[in-house]
């Protein structure tokens, strides 16, 4: 199976991300993200018999929730070869990230390149360059509180992932 760990993005600012997502629509054929979510580690394909071995490791995060800023747009891999857009989250995620790498490093390798981020759009072609540049300067910040995050199985279709939720680990 194939699973992650990830902070889900609540409605409200669900929102005002699918907003944003509509200033790109016209310049580029992007196929957007329906379901936000920060990707804390991704596992990859995963036996089930170590389902429970994960969970365990994952239920020793000591973490408290705490309050962080979503903003700014930009671009993977960089605003010249623009395949992903997205929205940054930073501050203690990279913390709570480092816990919960450290705690599966015995399983999984450790993550040293997470940059902490909410996925927009997958972009296969850009049509209007210079318009939607502009539109990764669109200013944006919200204040999102993270007291949990989530052990995700991703169901891979034609239709896109279907996600569905192992287990949510509350943060103190």
């Amino acid at each position: 199976m194939r699973l992650f760990i990830a902070i889900k993005i609540p409605k409200e600012i669900s929102e005002k991300l699918r907003l944003i997502q509509l200033q790109f629509k016209g310049l580029a054929k992007i196929k957007f993200v329906n379901s936000f979510h920060c990707t804390l580690k991704f596992l990859g394909e995963v036996d089930e018999e170590l389902l429970d071995k994960i969970k365990n490791r994952l239920n020793k995060t000591k973490f408290h929730s705490f309050k962080t800023k979503i903003k700014d747009i930009g671009s993977f891999p960089n605003n010249k070869k623009i395949e992903v857009v997205w929205v940054g989250i930073n501050g203690k995620v990279m913390e709570l990230q480092k816990e919960i790498d450290g705690n599966l490093l015995s399983l999984f390798p450790n993550d040293e390149k997470f940059h902490g981020h909410i996925t927009l759009g997958r972009v296969k072609f850009i049509k209007k360059k210079d318009e939607f540049r502009d539109k990764l300067k669109i200013k944006f910040e919200e204040e999102l509180l993270i007291n949990e995050f989530e052990l995700i199985r991703s169901d891979l279709s034609k239709d896109g992932s279907k996600y569905t939720v192992l287990e949510t680990y509350k943060l103190t």
